[in-house]
């Protein structure tokens, strides 16, 4: 599996290491990670393994609380952290690229990246394109072809808004694909993947845009079938059976980083504290096994590194919305 350390929405990435581990006097009394979405979904997956693995390694010394917020794709809690909880030193908020989308796209009102503090990141998912594991639809593109003959005929299924990551990912490969108007591509936007792939099951769609994470255990439960993973080349273990879209001829990549933001006004000793804690789970033998099961690749980014990563993520995003004819 390739390391990668900066990602935009075109798939551009790279690698940094992790820094030593230090001792800190604050402890949270109540540990509480906001998964903003529905349970099952990528950013809930962020919350619970996360939160195991630091009680797991006793950098916390109580069970992570993690609280469901779905909503606007990601919007609800975040205006609930900076509205609300801006100085509470106990609590995280899982983030991805979705976060960083709809950031970029003005679709959280009122609200910008300035308003949070970037804790870190804890790896990055690979997307994938999917359909219903009875769908007579073999190959990506087999289905951008069903696309060209009939747009109308294909909708999307993903856990971002319109607009969003999941979203997004499809358009790339859609334009990669040779459709030229992109905006004709059909897209549902529901609150978290796991709900998306319901969608498909139930036959009210017809394809699935996720992360490879959200997609496992509907592989493994025979209920989804993945048409291609947007990674450079085929991952490792349990997802080698997914086929790239490159090797299909349409070359896209792109992941979906996962980490956490914290309330702009905690203080520096918590800010310190979640920094760190974060950075000892990347750095255990213990994360390492869950990221090679979930299919994440290494994305090592902590503090001032990951706020300056997430300003270049958002301004890339902004661009390729414009281009696109997302936003103006």
């Amino acid at each position: 599996m390739k390391s990668i350390r900066a990602l935009c929405v075109t798939g551009l990435i790279a690698f940094a290491s992790g820094g030593a581990t230090t001792a800190f006097a604050f402890e949270p009394e109540s540990p509480q990670c906001i998964a903003p979405s529905g349970a099952g979904g990528g950013w809930d997956f962020t919350c619970r393994q996360v939160g195991k693995a630091m009680q797991d390694q006793k950098l916390i010394s109580s069970t992570m609380r993690v609280v469901n917020a779905a909503g606007g794709g990601g919007g609800v809690a975040y205006a609930e952290v900076v509205n609300k909880m801006n100085d509470d030193n106990d609590l995280i908020v899982a983030a991805s690229s979705a976060t960083a989308t709809r950031l970029a796209q003005g679709a959280y009102p009122g609200n910008t990246m300035d308003q949070v503090r970037w804790v870190g990141t804890i790896g990055a998912d690979y997307g994938v394109i999917g359909v219903a594991a009875d769908s007579p639809v073999n190959s990506l593109t087999e289905l951008m072809d069903q696309i060209k003959q009939d747009p109308s005929s294909v909708n999307f299924a993903g856990g971002s808004a319109v607009g969003g990551w999941d979203h997004l990912k499809v358009l790339l490969a859609a334009k990669k694909s040779g459709i030229s108007d992109v905006r004709k591509v059909k897209y549902v936007a529901f609150d978290g993947g796991a709900e998306a792939v319901v969608q498909i099951m139930a036959g009210t769609v017809q394809a699935f845009t996720g992360d490879a994470s959200e997609a496992k255990g509907f592989v493994e439960s025979g209920d989804l079938k993945v048409l291609a993973i947007l990674a450079p080349e085929r991952l490792d273990g349990e997802f080698a059976s997914f086929p790239t879209a490159k090797e299909q001829g349409i070359d896209v990549v792109g992941a979906n980083w996962r980490g956490f933001y914290a309330p702009l006004n905690m203080s520096e000793e918590a800010y310190d504290f979640w920094v760190n804690s974060v950075g000892e789970v990347y750095a255990s033998a213990e994360w390492k096994k869950t990221m090679e099961a979930n299919g994440l690749a290494p994305l090592d980014l902590r503090g001032a590194e990951f706020e300056d990563f997430v300003r270049a993520s958002v301004n890339d995003i902004e661009s390729l919305s414009k281009e696109i004819g997302l936003i103006k």
